[in-house]
């Protein structure tokens, strides 16, 4: 998942904590016929790649309708590859101050991006900060939707829910669907969300699952407004470099913050569908640091533009 795939349930390691380019494609971009949902409206499918180059040939391989997923409309395709050479001089890119303000945010990650950037404006952009507030409110809006979502399609569910023209994996359902019999032996973090979803559920009904979607309509509109000014929206991807795993009989409390405390600056656009890019951007005590760069809906272009001509400019591994 690159950057969207930060749910509890799997192993989906952001690429941030890998060093390596991850993109999350405009939702529906790539099919994602044959893989188990998790929350039909928040799954991304994305290349996660050594080089920019790599990851935008095989999003030219990966993108475009198959004819199953309901999940893709009017999908807009480009040629990635051959685009990504044709320069960022008065690209416009707007800083998102809120993206350096979460709770766990690591000052010597804020640097770090906040140098990147400063390498991208050297490089021709106009960088220059904008203030989204709405953006430290979108875990508030995923929450319900991923926990009930969860709970409803991959749990309840058997892996794939109802309710969509889809092609399903009948054998998948099948074997998931054993889950009830090994309960014990699910993760903590999916424990939790299936507990908190099944609650939910079970007293309110799905009116959260609704208010969530209802409002992030807003979150997608508060973006938009800044997209209007700006060609590019930036942040750290992760607010904080990799921890170390909770040792064996760590608490159930460490393990869950462990798992969902990485994912305040990508979830929002989980929910709101813009593509974002994962663009490795210095060391801090010899883990990777990622700046993540935000475009409007289908417009990968402009991402893989910035992030060629970054990645072309110096060895990351050495800033």
């Amino acid at each position: 998942m690159a950057l969207g795939g930060d749910q509890a349930g799997s192993i989906r390691i952001p690429a941030s904590f890998c060093g390596i380019y991850g993109m999350k494609p405009t939702y529906g971009l790539v099919p994602y016929t044959g893989i188990m949902p998790i929350e039909v409206s928040i799954d991304h499918v994305g290349p996660m790649t050594r080089t920019v180059a790599d990851n935008a040939l095989l999003l030219e391989v990966l993108a475009g309708p198959d004819g199953y997923d309901s999940r893709q409309g009017q999908v807009q395709v480009h040629p990635y590859a051959s685009l990504l050479e044709r320069g960022i001089a008065g690209l416009r890119i707007g800083v998102v101050t809120e993206g350096f303000q979460q709770a766990n945010s690591e000052p010597s990650v804020n640097a770090k991006v906040r140098k990147a950037l400063a390498r991208l404006e050297k490089l021709g952009c106009s960088v220059s900060e904008v203030s989204i507030p709405t953006h430290l409110l979108a875990p508030a809006m995923f929450v319900p939707i991923g926990a009930e979502g969860l709970t409803q399609t991959m749990m309840h569910g058997d892996g794939y829910g109802v309710s969509r023209p889809d092609l399903y994996v009948l054998s998948l359902m099948d074997f998931h669907r054993n889950w009830r019999k090994r309960a014990n032996e699910l993760s903590d973090t999916t424990k939790l969300f299936t507990l908190l979803g099944t609650y939910v559920r079970k007293y309110h009904g799905g009116r959260y699952y609704g208010k969530a979607m209802n409002v992030t309509r807003r979150l997608t509109a508060a973006y938009d407004v800044a997209l209007a000014d700006f060609d590019l929206l930036a942040m750290p991807t992760t607010p904080a470099k990799a921890g170390e795993l909770p040792p064996p009989g760590a608490p159930r409390e460490l393990v869950v913050e462990h798992a969902m405390n990485m994912i305040s600056n990508t979830s929002p656009f989980d929910i709101t569908h813009h593509p974002a890019m994962a663009v490795p951007c210095g060391m801090c005590d010899g883990l990777p640091v990622s700046m993540m760069l935000i475009g409007r809906h289908w417009d990968e272009p402009t991402i893989y533009r910035a992030a060629y001509a970054f990645e072309q400019s110096s060895d990351w591994t050495k800033m």
